[in-house]
């Protein structure tokens, strides 16, 4: 499905932190969003989940403005994964991973054997089928940032939003999570969108790159048009370099040497 922000302006009180975002993403595109902190790309997510309003601007999805859907409408085309920090530790995972059939429930709120057949397959795509019965509070961040993955999917959405989802997780969890998303992107042909600091991450994992600067779109285009050695120095105010080695397809960033005193 198609995701298309036009002219987008987002503030807090009289502070606009989200200036004019424009841009479009087509099916099983995978969408690096970067930039230096306070760039505005966590409230971005917010604007395009609908968390937040946005003063002016539109949010399209399958032809349809965001804005004019109900929650519920909303939350059948755009699932989110917001970072694993506070989650209700008695809840078990399978309870966590129902809840993302939520817009799909009747007026009296019965899970369907449908319900309970698709948040079960998200738990196998997720492998955290061995969580079903362990409660939030029992689990690492690791755990709990797979089961929050789980739960998107189940909401059977074709827009994915991920804030930070690698955050507070070991590399080894980090790449694990990465990869699910990469590969249920393509097999699900979702149209994915993902905050992340780790640029090398974003070389490895990202079809196109939204460069915010300042709640300004800085650049938007191809992975390897955006991250190279220039644009990156430019964006974060500090030499970066951007190179390719033997040992890897992927470009490798590299920040500066420590500063010696």
């Amino acid at each position: 499905m198609t995701l298309e922000i036009k002219n987008l302006t987002v503030a807090y009180d009289h502070h606009v932190v989200v200036k004019d975002v424009s841009f479009q993403l087509a099916n099983g595109c995978i969408l690096g969003l970067i930039g230096p902190n306070g760039a505005g790309k966590t409230t971005l997510i917010r604007a395009m989940s609908g968390v937040i309003p946005a003063r002016s601007g539109e949010i399209i999805a399958d032809r349809k403005d965001l804005s004019k859907l109900s929650v519920m409408e909303r939350a059948r085309l755009i699932a989110v994964v917001p970072q694993a920090r506070s989650l209700p530790g008695a809840f078990t995972g399978w309870e966590t991973v129902l809840l993302g059939r939520t817009p799909y429930l009747n007026w009296l709120g019965q899970v369907s054997q449908k319900d309970q057949a698709i948040a079960r397959e998200a738990m196998e795509m997720t492998d955290t089928l061995e969580l079903v019965d362990r409660r939030l509070e029992e689990l690492s961040g690791g755990e709990q940032q797979s089961l929050l993955l789980a739960r998107a999917l189940a909401q059977s959405a074709p827009i994915l939003l991920l804030d930070e989802p690698t955050t507070h997780l070991d590399l080894h969890h980090q790449m694990e999570l990465l990869n699910q998303v990469h590969r249920l992107a393509k097999q699900r042909n979702l149209t994915v969108v993902m905050v992340l600091h780790d640029l090398n991450q974003v070389n490895r994992f990202a079809d196109e790159v939204v460069l915010l600067v300042g709640g300004k779109v800085f650049a938007h285009a191809q992975t390897e048009e955006v991250m190279n050695s220039h644009m990156l120095s430019m964006a974060y105010e500090v030499e970066l370099k951007v190179v390719k080695t033997p040992e890897s397809r992927f470009p490798v960033v590299i920040p500066p040497d420590p500063v010696e005193y």
